[in-house]
């Protein structure tokens, strides 16, 4: 990216987000329980060094003991990004995660339930972890414009790949009903339908 000076930016990737915590094992113990990857469990400088990945994150967690500086449970509105909220929080409990109910925001306040255009970014769901660290769980299924790069395309997993695929069958079926007719081209559609949803611009019609 390119800055005010027309010098080129070093790429600053953001991939690990420290979580103060009472008890190491203890989070360990839960993260894992949530289906994370644990990518390292070792001695590193003297201190214990654990690290998880949430699935199709490119970011991940690693744990550090509380301090009266930090205390336990002190890093709040972190968001997990998905793309089908009631699957994501079914999976949770099933876990045994107490989860919140879905909610939306709305310009008074919040309403329970996903939102009712289930417009993206706006369905969440609460839950802590065992030191009331605080997540997020947003429903996002299309972007801001320039959020995503409209050149690349890509999907962290195969179930992200499924929903969005879901979503453009939906959205041909209204695009067959408007024109009153089959579209042997449906691949087309779909394929302008998945970059355009990504990248924030307008599907195809």
């Amino acid at each position: 990216m390119a800055t005010s000076d027309n010098r080129e930016s070093a790429d600053l990737k953001l991939e690990v987000i420290t979580l103060p915590v009472a008890d190491l094992d203890r989070a360990k113990a839960f993260y894992a329980g949530l289906g994370w990857r644990l990518d390292a469990d070792f001695v590193l400088g003297g201190n214990r060094a654990i690290q998880f990945t949430p699935p199709g994150s490119p970011c991940s967690i690693h744990f550090t003991p509380g301090t009266a500086a930090v205390p336990p449970g002190s890093a709040q509105g972190l968001f997990l990004v998905v793309s089908d909220i009631e699957a994501a929080r079914d999976d949770l409990t099933r876990r045994g995660v107490q989860v919140g109910e879905i909610f939306h925001n709305t310009p008074d306040g919040r309403d329970s339930g996903p939102a009712p255009d289930r417009a993206t970014y706006n369905s969440l769901a609460a839950f802590t972890d065992p030191d009331g660290n605080g997540w997020l769980l947003q429903e996002v299924t299309s972007r801001l414009p320039g959020r995503v790069d409209p050149g690349a395309t890509t999907y962290a997993s195969a179930q992200d790949l499924a929903a969005a695929l879901r979503r453009a069958a939906a959205a041909h079926g209204e695009h067959e009903q408007r024109t009153g007719e089959a579209d042997e081209n449906w691949p087309d559609w779909y394929a302008e339908y998945l970059v355009s949803e990504q990248a924030g611009t307008e599907p195809p019609k």
